[in-house]
């Protein structure tokens, strides 16, 4: 089943590799919606593999305001009392920003590329 939503990153992200190399990473993100008069707030919890997950991982953060688009997935599992229980996600194929650079944008993460020490940058001819 196909689902897409908007909202906020939860928390910031926590790229991972898995034993075979694959880079994985698990978030949730918070949906708000209209009840009645209210405005209620329900939290999904998201996963990504792969270049989508590093994609996410170099972009996002906590507060990033976000459109994903995946499948739905239901992992079920005894716990350590032996009871069953199940979580449900969403396994994002595909993502994008969903506000403006003018609204709370995202900060991109620090690169090593370029980066200029701040004594230098007040001698660039162009700063």
């Amino acid at each position: 089943m196909k689902a897409y939503g908007i909202g906020r990153i939860c928390r910031d992200m926590e790229l991972k590799s898995s034993t075979s190399g694959t880079s994985y990473l698990a978030n949730s993100i918070a949906c708000d919606r209209k009840y009645s008069k209210e405005k209620v707030t329900d939290f999904f919890n998201i996963k990504a593999f792969g270049k989508v997950a590093e994609s996410m991982d170099k972009w996002l953060h906590k507060g990033s305001k976000i459109l994903v688009e995946g499948d739905i997935q239901v992992d079920e599992y005894t716990d350590k009392n032996g009871v069953k229980k199940s979580t449900t996600s969403i396994v994002v194929s595909s993502w994008e920003f969903a506000e403006g650079k003018g609204d709370t944008a995202p900060e991109k993460k620090e690169t090593d590329f370029l980066d200029v020490p701040a004594s230098i940058i007040e001698e660039l001819p162009f700063s």
